[in-house]
């Protein structure tokens, strides 16, 4: 599935909407970006609650295609500029990490 078609799945907003809409190759849940760093995947996404510029740094060192911000948090305009620059596609649900793991997983899991 594509990064617009998980963000319509998952009934989240797009923030930052300039990327190339990639098929995703998979997704890593945390919010200790040391972590994304060692075992986050090419082409993946980050879901998280982490909405700050050093999330997009460290998704742009991993090559996440898109970062998914839970629990409705404010997205600080230098994350989403840096996004932008980036090309990384920053979208926003409501829920928390642990449902759209779950969702993200039941989309994607058995096709990977």
């Amino acid at each position: 599935m594509t990064i617009r078609e998980i963000a319509a799945a998952l009934g989240a907003e797009i923030c930052q909407d300039e990327f190339d809409d990639d098929e995703l190759t998979g997704a890593y849940t945390s919010d200790l970006l040391s972590d994304v760093m060692a075992y986050a995947k090419d082409g993946g996404a980050l879901i998280t609650i982490q909405a700050h510029k050093n999330t997009v740094a460290v998704a742009t060192l991993v090559n996440i295609s898109v970062i998914i911000i839970c629990n409705s948090r404010p997205l600080p305009d230098d994350m989403l500029e840096a996004a932008k620059d980036e090309g990384i596609a920053v979208v926003r649900t409501n829920e928390n990490q642990f449902n759209v793991s779950g969702k993200l997983w039941a989309l994607l899991g058995n096709k990977l």
